[in-house]
C-alpha cells in the first residue's frame, strides 16, 4: 500500500486519484510520521459501510436479546434531555 505524506499529496492530487479510481490502488496519507487519512476506491467505500451496518445489526440483535425491561422512548428522551 503506498503512503504519502500530506504534502506531497496536495502536490499531485489528480494523479493520486487516477490511481486510486482506475488503478484500485489504497494510498495512506500521513502527516508528521502520523497516519491520518487514506484514498480508497468507491467500492472499498461501500464494502467498509456494509461491514459497519453488518456489526450494527449484530448489536441491535444482541440488544434486542437482553433480559430485562424495555424503556420507553419518552423516557430515554427525557433522561438525555432531547426534549
Amino acid at each position: 500500500m503506498k503512503r504519502l505524506n500530506t504534502t506531497a499529496a496536495r502536490e499531485d492530487f489528480a494523479d493520486i486519484l487516477n490511481q486510486v479510481a482506475y488503478a484500485g490502488e489504497r494510498i495512506i496519507l500521513h502527516r508528521r510520521g502520523k497516519n491520518v487519512a487514506a484514498i480508497v476506491t468507491m467500492a472499498d467505500l461501500q464494502l467498509l459501510q456494509d461491514l459497519e451496518d453488518r456489526m450494527d445489526n449484530t448489536a441491535a440483535d444482541a440488544a434486542l436479546l437482553e433480559p430485562g425491561e424495555s424503556i420507553p422512548w419518552e423516557q430515554v428522551k427525557k433522561d438525555l434531555d432531547l426534549e
